[in-house]
Parts: structure tokens; sequence; C-alpha cells
């Protein structure tokens, strides 16, 4: 890579103020990418019907992200003008007329990006997502994962290199804390333990699009933080886009990029508990934390280290490391 490798982590479904909502920090992600080849997780640039990926980016699912820090996996940029393979499915309980809109945005999506979207698969029985939320932090349940698994496993020997999951939410996830930019996103953490069965099972890139009861667009000024979600009929445009350009996933040292080769992860001040995070301290690979408040309270003293940098804001972190050679 010509360009130093960095990470950008915005744990999903934790209220971060900044990356907490919708595509909110992608403007900084990009901002970022204009110096470093970043590795980012979906959350970081996903918006809707907006995306704020690029070529400067590799669009890692939370489990590949986790495991990629931990040495288990590594990764390779596509290479120029090739782009991925992608194989959709889709919950068979998702109702018609919501369905004809995702078929629409699809259709889009080739004749406008020229996206390669191969197949499609509905799910054999409904998929049953339920969402919780406990102690202010957004996760779920799925009743039936194996049918979502089952879809895939089919898309794949279809020759799909990537994959998109639209599972269907019945239940009413409008929450107004959330809507004014104050609250967790409710859907955010069972989209990652969707997304999260397929990578873990299959070692594929995948990103999940929720798919709603009904399609709303606001005709109101709504706070620019979850925006792009208020002009949205459905978020497969994001995820498409990034799995699009979604890097090769290899074993170990395989790939072009690996652990060990990433300057810095830059990740929440309270947040720091993650597997990706405990990985780079095991593995000595540099930690920069940035006041970011989440609805966490996991901080470096706690967890008995020290940062090799933190600071104030992203804007500050990006003026000094690029000073760095």
């Amino acid at each position: 890579m010509k360009k130093p490798i960095i990470a950008l982590s915005i744990p999903t479904g934790i209220g971060a103020d900044k990356g907490g909502y919708a595509g909110d920090f992608g403007h900084i992600a990009r901002k970022f990418s204009e110096y470093f080849y970043c590795i980012v997780n979906p959350n970081a640039v996903n918006g809707g019907i907006l995306s704020a990926i690029n070529n400067n980016m590799a669009y890692l699912e939370g489990y590949l992200f986790d495991i990629f820090f931990k040495g288990d996996i590594s990764i390779s940029p596509l290479k120029k003008n090739k782009r991925n393979k992608i194989g959709i499915i889709f919950d068979c309980e998702i109702p018609k007329n919501i369905l004809n809109v995702h078929i629409n945005t699809i259709n889009s999506l080739k004749l406008v990006q020229g996206a390669k979207i191969s197949e499609i698969e509905y799910t054999k029985e409904p998929t049953g997502v339920k969402i919780i939320i406990e102690n202010n932090i957004s996760s779920g349940c799925l009743k039936n994962p194996d049918t979502i698994i089952e879809a895939a496993r089919k898309l794949i020997k279809k020759g799909a290199e990537a994959i998109a999951i639209v599972c269907y939410f019945n239940e009413d996830t409008e929450d107004i804390n959330y809507s004014n930019a104050k609250g967790i996103d409710p859907i955010g953490g069972v989209e990652a333990i969707i997304s999260h069965l397929i990578t873990k099972t299959f070692k594929i890139p995948s990103a999940h699009s929720p798919a709603f009861k009904d399609v709303d667009i606001s005709e109101k000024i709504e706070n620019p933080k979850v925006a792009s979600e208020m002009i949205s009929s459905t978020y497969l445009p994001c995820i498409i886009q990034g799995l699009d350009i979604a890097p090769k996933i290899h074993k170990k040292n395989k790939g072009k990029i690996k652990n060990t080769d990433v300057k810095y992860l830059i990740v929440p001040y309270d947040a720091v508990g993650s597997p990706a995070v405990l990985s780079c301290i095991e593995n000595n690979i540099k930690i920069i934390t940035i006041k970011n408040k989440t609805t966490l309270n996991v901080t470096p003293e706690k967890l008995n280290f020290k940062p090799f940098m933190h600071f104030e804001s992203y804007e500050e972190c990006l003026k000094e490391i690029t000073k760095i050679k």
C-alpha cells in the first residue's frame, strides 16, 4: 500500500456522539482517507441511501474487523476496476409492496452504478428479528438464524463473493430520542448480530439492511445526524456500495494487509473493550483514543493500559498523526 494503513472503529448500537447515528461519521472517515488507507466497519460509513465509502477504505464487517486484529485473517484490496459479485438475501416475510421498493433499488444500483448484484435468494422461513435494548445498549436475536445461513450457502455456490442481507423488522422501531440524535440506534445491535452470522460462518464480506413495515420519507427538517435515514426508503444503497469494493478475505498472512501492517487503531475513549482493541494490546498495535462519548464506560484506565495518544477530537488527531512519518 502506498498510503499508511490505519483503522477507524465506531462500534454499533452504543450511541457514539460521532458515528452513532446515520452516516454522521462519514465525512470524518473520508477526511482520514485522504491521507491514509482506512479499515472501517460499516457503521462508520453507512448512511441509508448515501455512503461515505471510497477506494481508500476497506469495508470490513464487525466480526471480520475483530478477527483481523486477532490475526486470524488478512485482507487484500480489490484490484483496480474490480468489483465483488454480490448476492442478496431477502427475508421471506417482507411484504410485497416493501419488497418491490428494494427490487427497484437493486435495478437502479445495477443500471446507475454498475453494481454486480448476481443473485437473489429468499429465506425459506421468516427470520424472526427481535430487538432488545438493555442497559442503554442496542442488541437483539433471530428466531430462525439457520434460514439465513441456508440462503447464503446457496448464493455462495452460485458465485457470490459478498452477501447483503435484508431482514424484515415487523416491530415499531421509531425512537424519539434517536430521531433527535440523543439516543442509541435501536436496531444497530441486532443488525450487527445478523451480519456476524454470515461472516462468522463463511468468512466473506457481508452487511445488513433493514426492511420496515412502512416506507416513510420525512417532510420536516430533521436533525442532520439522522437526516440521511429520513430520506431513505431503503438502506440497501449504502451497504451495496460498501460490499461492492470490500476487500478479499484470506487466512492469516496470505493477504496483502495483516494486522501488524496497521499503524493505528482509532477508537472512542470510553469504548475500548472490543475484541479488536484487546487484540491490539496483545499484539503491540498502537491505539489512539478520541473523546467521542458513548453509552459505555470502558476506558483505558479500567483495562489498565495507556493509549499511544489521546485527542479531544478527530480533527485534532488527523492534524497530528499526519505529521508523524
